[in-house]
């Protein structure tokens, strides 16, 4: 009987081992999934990013470059 008492402990072990394997299974699957989600919004931030750069050197190049010092020799 106490073969039999090790056998159905150790038949019971592996069903809750292969049942957590199912769980981290599924949890790691839905961690991907965010992970890629993640991924692909700060891409699309970081090429909003890039975006705002460019109009914003852009704006800065169509400045005159001797407008700000006239303005402080003006206030002055």
């Amino acid at each position: 009987m106490s073969s039999l008492n090790l056998q159905d402990q150790l038949t019971d072990r592996i069903e809750r081992l292969i049942l957590r394997h199912e769980e981290v299974k599924r949890t790691n699957a839905l961690l991907s999934q965010q992970v890629a989600q993640l991924t692909h919004e700060r891409d699309q931030l970081k090429s909003r990013l890039e975006t705002a750069r460019n109009r914003i050197d852009a704006l800065l190049d169509r400045l005159p470059e001797e407008a700000p010092a006239r303005k402080l020799h003006e206030s002055n």
